[in-house]
């Protein structure tokens, strides 16, 4: 039995790498690949799967377009909302002045949406930078719901008295609002960074 172990180890271990057994040629990882990829058909594209890239492509861009132009209309119809409704609330606003014999300032009413206005567009660069604006829109709301009560105080003691003169800044308001909404749907979503472990 101690004779067959040394003999099968001998059969088992193969020749030298400078030395090639009889009748085997070895060639590189390399030819064998060639010829492997050599022998495979020619790889063609489906034209039904570029054709499906392609639409893919397209309704992206016609989504988008449809969504900016969406957004400049209504940012015109905000932007006239807002005129209009400070055109409005301006009278009444003025008048609560002359009643106080320190003089009367024409401006004042600047007081009120002054703030309103610089919070606005405060909340308008966060929503371009998707982030939010507690802060801004507490001023918005504080500042509209002065102008509301400032000019109901100057209304008639009637139902639309009191809704006419309410609705300018809650027009306003709400309009301002959808407009905030639009531009966040029309942002691509903001990409999280992945956070590094320390």
């Amino acid at each position: 039995m101690q004779e067959a172990v040394p003999a099968e180890q001998a059969a088992m271990v193969p020749p030298p790498r400078s030395e090639s057994p009889s009748g085997v040629n070895f060639t590189s990882p390399m030819e064998d690949e060639e010829q492997i990829t050599a022998q495979l058909p020619p790889f063609r594209r489906s034209s039904a799967g570029h054709r499906k890239i392609e639409a893919r492509k397209l309704r992206p861009k016609w989504l988008q377009t449809g969504s900016f132009v969406i957004v400049a209309f209504v940012a015109v119809i905000v932007a006239m909302v807002s005129v209009f409704g400070g055109m409005v609330a301006y009278g009444p606003l003025q008048n609560i002045s002359s009643g106080t014999k320190s003089g009367i300032i024409p401006q004042w009413p600047l007081l009120v949406y002054g703030p309103w206005m610089v919070a606005s567009l405060s909340i308008l660069r966060t929503a371009l930078h998707r982030r939010r604006a507690l802060h801004s829109w507490f001023i918005v709301l504080l500042f509209s719901s002065l102008a509301i009560m400032l000019c109901v105080a100057q209304a008639d003691r009637t139902f639309t008295g009191i809704a006419g003169a309410a609705l300018p800044a809650l027009a306003s308001l709400a309009c301002f609002q959808q407009f905030v909404r639009q531009i966040t749907l029309t942002l691509p979503p903001r990409q999280v960074s992945p956070r590094h472990r320390q």
